[in-house]
């Protein structure tokens, strides 16, 4: 049986998760109003980020895109853990459930101020992908500044050498 993009991207979603996770979980727990320019987020609020992409995911699901004002984050890290874990689980299970046809639909995305075009659902999820890893380099770096130890992601890091 050939694989689908649907399945390459549900199992890259799968793989990509436990590393955010892993990341997350390697901030200093103390250092969440950390932000290394007065232009950047606190770590708390970067950290966010990653349940709020899972909103777009849920609002593609839905077939349309409504952004609003998002919640402010959880006063712990293990609670924006816990919260992405849980999001994220049960939009995997609402991809999952889709059929080809609906995964692969168009709905409306935002280009620019006050526009919008056309743009498959498969590719805001694969988006949202995207964005979390670029994410996690602004919060591997967040967590370096912050006195942490930056975990391995893809491969060894100056922290977790694997014993090379």
């Amino acid at each position: 049986m050939q694989m689908t993009e649907k399945d390459m991207f549900l199992k890259t979603w799968e793989m990509e998760l436990p590393i955010t996770i892993k990341v997350l979980k390697a901030y200093p727990a103390d250092r969440l109003d950390y932000k290394p320019h007065e232009k950047n987020r606190t770590a708390r609020d970067l950290a966010w980020i990653f349940v709020g992409e899972q909103s777009m995911i849920d609002m593609a699901l839905k077939g349309k895109l409504e952004f609003g004002p998002t919640p402010p984050a959880p006063k712990t890290m293990d609670e924006i853990i816990a919260a992405l874990d849980q999001v994220t689980k049960a939009n995997m299970a609402k991809v999952k459930a889709m059929s080809e046809e609906n995964f692969n639909s168009m709905i409306e995305f935002p280009v620019g101020p006050g526009k919008v075009a056309p743009m498959r659902k498969a590719d805001i999820f694969w988006l949202t992908i995207m964005d979390a890893v670029h994410h996690r380099g602004q919060m591997s770096v967040y967590i370096r500044l912050a006195g942490g130890k930056v975990p391995a992601m893809y491969g060894p890091s100056a922290d977790e050498n694997w014993g090379m």
